[in-house]
Order: C-alpha cells, then sequence, then structure tokens
C-alpha cells in the first residue's frame, strides 16, 4: 500500500471530535432550618433523562431567553451581580448575571412547584418560559438569593454546563403549586447525612460538603468571602476559590 493511500485510510479511521461548549445553567439549593436538623430540597432525575438519570440533584436548568428578557425587570443584588461576573466567560454583562439566578427560581418552580417570589401582577405579554410562574400571581424575588458555588461539566459528556449554584433560606418561598413538570422524582427535604446516602453526581457529593460548613455558622453570619468553584483541567478535577471584588466584602 502506498504512504499517500495509508495516510487516507487512518484520516479515515479518526473521528472528528466535537467539544461542546458549556452552557449556562444554575441550581437553587434551598435550606429548611425550622427542622431540628437543616434540611435541603432535593428529587431524582427520571432514569430515561440523558443527563445524570436516576440521580438526586438540586432543582436547576439551563439559562433560557425568557430569563434575560426578565433580568432587565428583575435584577440581584449588586454585590451578587459582582461576585457572579468574577471569571465569567464570554459577553460580561448585568443582565446575564441576574438572568442565573432567574433560571434557578424557574426551574425551581418547573421541577418542583415551589415559587420563590413574592404576590405581584407579572407582565405575561411575551414571558415565554416565565409565563406559567406569572399566571399563578407571582413574581420572582431574588433578594434572599447568594451566589455559592460553580461548577462546569467535564468534557465528554452528553450535555455540559457551566453552573451557578445559588443557595436560598425556605422562607423565601411562597407559595408551592401544583403544577410540576415531571423531570423530578421523590422530591423531598433531606438532611444532609441522608442525602450523602442518596444516589448524587460527584460534584454534588462536594457541593454537599460545601452546605454542611455553612450551616456549621452561626445563622446571621454573612455570606461572604470566596466561592468554591470545581472543573476538569488537563482530565484532572480541581476546586479552586472565586474571590469576590472587594466591594463585596463584608456585605450580606
Amino acid at each position: 500500500m502506498s504512504e499517500t493511500r495509508v495516510a487516507a485510510s487512518e484520516k479515515r479511521q479518526v473521528a472528528p471530535r466535537t467539544v461542546l461548549r458549556p452552557r449556562d445553567a444554575a441550581t437553587l439549593i434551598i435550606v429548611d432550618r425550622a427542622a431540628n436538623e437543616p434540611r435541603v430540597l432535593m428529587g431524582r432525575r427520571r432514569p430515561d433523562q440523558v443527563f445524570l438519570p436516576d440521580t438526586f440533584v438540586f432543582p436547576g436548568g439551563r439559562v433560557e431567553a425568557a430569563d434575560r428578557t426578565l433580568a432587565r425587570r428583575h435584577a440581584l443584588p449588586s454585590h451578587e451581580i459582582e461576585g457572579l461576573k468574577t471569571a465569567m466567560r464570554g459577553r460580561v454583562t448585568d443582565t446575564r448575571a441576574s438572568a442565573l439566578a432567574l433560571a434557578a427560581v424557574r426551574e425551581t418552580y418547573e421541577e418542583a412547584g415551589f415559587i420563590v417570589g413574592e404576590p405581584g401582577a407579572g407582565v405575561h405579554d411575551r414571558a415565554g418560559s416565565w409565563s406559567a410562574f406569572l399566571a399563578e400571581g407571582f413574581n420572582p424575588r431574588l433578594q434572599g438569593l447568594s451566589f455559592f458555588a460553580r461548577a462546569v461539566t467535564p468534557p465528554g459528556r452528553p450535555r455540559r454546563y457551566d453552573t451557578r449554584f445559588f443557595i436560598v433560606d425556605a422562607s423565601e418561598i411562597a407559595h408551592r403549586a401544583d403544577r410540576v413538570d415531571g423531570e423530578l422524582l421523590d422530591i423531598d427535604w433531606f438532611t444532609i447525612d441522608k442525602a450523602r446516602s442518596l444516589k448524587v453526581a460527584s460534584i454534588t457529593t462536594h457541593v454537599l460538603e460545601d452546605i454542611a460548613a455553612l450551616l456549621s455558622r452561626p445563622v446571621d453570619a454573612p455570606r461572604t468571602g470566596p466561592v468554591p468553584f470545581y472543573f476538569h483541567r488537563h482530565g484532572r478535577f480541581e476546586r479552586t476559590l472565586l474571590q469576590r471584588p472587594m466591594a463585596c466584602q463584608g456585605r450580606e
């Protein structure tokens, strides 16, 4: 076989590698401190789902266009926005930061039926994926959300997300709706110890430890300081800390 034919054969055998760019996504960790031991809201993804099937997760999902539209009217507190903009890839804007928080609130409603919001007549026109939430008679409320952690899905997965985790107290829940999309099963409140025993993704295990560390602090302690950032580099799992801008330090 000639060198030319060998080279052509090798080219046919090498499949092109598709590199998926992580998409913006958000997750909401709701903490209920009313019981003797704090609990977090989780649910099990359906077994037929491509991404993390039959796995317990916090409610969440990717950012949609309607989240960015609504972010022009409902913004996070400025110090949370600045924290989210730290090491943000691509176009860095306040609207994009608030859209992340809105996605977490919207997905929590769609998947679990919990509305983090306040009574009000929302604007339904062109609300897109927010129409059902607003039809419940509530507007989203972001004032109680804190940017808590960030994680990027490793390369080679069927879906890749750049996920920001937000944490909020259960007292921010304004309503429990009947509507859920069925994406999460067995939705319930779990103590950290119980959550550790569930079938969860490795990143959820790390985030649960971050939650446990937070819950060990006094209830009124300010949520400031660096944010854990989980990602893979050169095939290795890494954890680093995102330092918040100095203007955010010391603020709740």
